[in-house]
């Protein structure tokens, strides 16, 4: 299997998910607005909890800066609604049960686990222009220390 990779300049693969809350979030909703849509294997594990409440602790000065935080997982909706409640997540979290966004943004196929190649979720952010073109592609980024790196990234440490 193949994964294809975004890359700068690529248009944002749009999508429409179930959220934590019940609801549904588009990428279309925030046309006209930046996107940082993080891909994470799995709510509630410890990586995914740090790397979560690193982007709720960032949530104000990210939206001031006119950006919104999505959060996508295979996670059924009723797990990352334990996960917002139990973290008080500020943002949303979105279910891809089937992987289907995950794969069209190039953020589930093979990785390195421990030194085997596995084939799981590939912990990935993407920054999304106001118009839906992809600004940054990140794979394979770590959980710690992820938000700060970014924010560096953005112009905003």
């Amino acid at each position: 299997m193949t994964e294809s990779k975004l890359a700068p300049g690529d248009a944002a693969p749009e999508f429409t998910l179930p959220t934590a809350d019940g609801g549904s979030v588009s990428l279309a909703d925030h046309r006209g607005k930046r996107v940082i849509l993080y891909f994470y294997p799995a709510a509630m594990t410890p990586g995914c909890t740090k790397q979560a409440c690193d982007f709720r602790d960032s949530l104000a000065q990210l939206t001031a800066e006119g950006y919104v935080v999505l959060g996508v997982s295979k996670d059924k909706p009723a797990k990352l609604a334990t996960f917002v409640e139990r973290d008080a997540l500020t943002f949303p979290l979105l279910s891809d049960p089937e992987l289907a966004v995950h794969k069209a943004y190039g953020a589930y196929g093979l990785k390195k686990l421990y030194g085997k190649e596995v084939e799981g979720v590939i912990r990935s952010t993407f920054v999304i222009d106001a118009d839906g073109k992809i600004e940054q592609a990140l794979y394979n980024v770590k959980a710690t220390g992820h938000v700060a790196s970014l924010k560096k990234k953005l112009g905003l440490s």
